[in-house]
């Protein structure tokens, strides 16, 4: 069982820069791969970002990649998305997830734990 605790959301303008968390209980943390998704309001879910469970492979979505950084901390059982300049249309709530597949993906239902989220809001 794993419980995950996300921090680090706000309000800020366009090009600004946020660094979110996500604490993880649980002996086994370092075990799992681990995922950022978020949604957006009246849309779905969707990937963001994934690193496996020693940090040394990592993934992201087209509308991040070169902005967002995922990383992880396996001592402090954390898990990290540094974001950099920042877009309006990066207004969401962002979620950290778990997985114990074996394979590394993109997909929601391949996560097992999920935290409460954290809201992120960009002005222009």
């Amino acid at each position: 069982q794993v419980q995950l605790v996300e921090s680090g959301g706000g309000l800020v303008q366009a090009g600004d820069s946020l660094r979110l968390s996500c604490a993880a209980s649980g002996r086994t943390f370092s075990s799992y791969n681990m995922g950022w998704f978020r949604q957006a309001p009246g849309k779905e879910r969707e990937f963001v970002a994934f690193l496996n469970w020693s940090g040394g492979a990592t993934s992201y979505a087209d509308s991040v990649k070169g902005r967002f950084t995922i990383s992880r901390d396996n001592a402090k059982n954390t898990v990290y998305l540094l974001m950099n300049n920042l877009k309006p249309e990066d207004t969401a709530i962002y979620y950290c997830a778990a997985s114990s597949f074996g394979i590394l993906s993109t997909l929601s239902r391949r996560y097992e734990y999920w935290g409460q989220g954290t809201q992120v809001t960009v002005s222009s």
